[in-house]
């Protein structure tokens, strides 16, 4: 997992963003959160270097940083944190993550397509046209996460939550949604077909007929 180092400004609760030694690996070492850091650009652009560098990343700390038209294709992150984080014009296909924390961060008109994930966290997200389609997404938080005109098509939610989650023209179709829970969602033109919405669990006042909505 991530370092849960502290920035070094006594009174902020921020995470501290990883560090690395003079051979470009990663250390936990004490350190500031973007907010406080005294040159910003180069920590920025160290964890940049290291995304782009290595297919397996285990650990880094991305805490608040933009990510603007990267490619992270066939990249693997293995407990790394990207809370509070932002990502425009992401295009990557076949990536692999494990026990990641996204949670509060937003994507706009991003491709992550084919994913592969595990026990990550989404929590608190926004979504704009961003597409999850084809991917496997088992055991995931979506809870209180926003969604506009995006596509889960095509993918294994098994056991995820989207509890408390607002999903606006968003597509569920053919999806596995065995014991994924959408309980308390807001759902404005959503489409559930061809998913096994039966084995899905809904608010109590819903029923499995009611929400395989069809978005024409």
């Amino acid at each position: 997992m991530f370092s849960q180092n502290k920035c070094l400004v006594h009174h902020c609760r921020n995470s501290a963003l990883s560090t690395f030694d003079s051979e470009g690996n990663l250390t936990n070492s004490k350190n500031y959160c973007i907010d406080h850091a005294p040159d910003p650009g180069k920590v920025k652009e160290d964890i940049y270097n290291y995304i782009q560098t290595h297919d397996k990343i285990i650990g880094l700390n991305a805490n608040g940083l933009i990510f603007k038209d990267i490619d992270f294709s066939n990249k693997q992150f293995f407990g790394c944190n990207f809370f509070h984080c932002t990502f425009v014009n992401i295009h990557s296909q076949n990536v692999l993550m494990r026990m990641c924390i996204f949670d509060f961060s937003v994507f706009n008109d991003c491709n992550l397509t084919q994913n592969n994930t595990l026990f990550t966290s989404f929590s608190g997200c926004t979504f704009s046209n961003t597409l999850f389609t084809s991917s496997d997404m088992i055991q995931c938080n979506f809870n209180g996460m926003k969604a506009y005109q995006s596509s889960f098509d095509d993918s294994d939610l098994f056991n995820s939550r989207f509890i408390n989650s607002e999903l606006v023209n968003t597509s569920f179709r053919n999806c596995n949604l065995k014991k994924a829970l959408f309980i308390n969602t807001t759902r404005t033109n959503v489409s559930f077909k061809l998913s096994n919405t039966r084995e899905a669990v809904f608010s109590p006042n819903e029923n499995g007929e009611e929400n395989t909505e069809e978005a024409l």
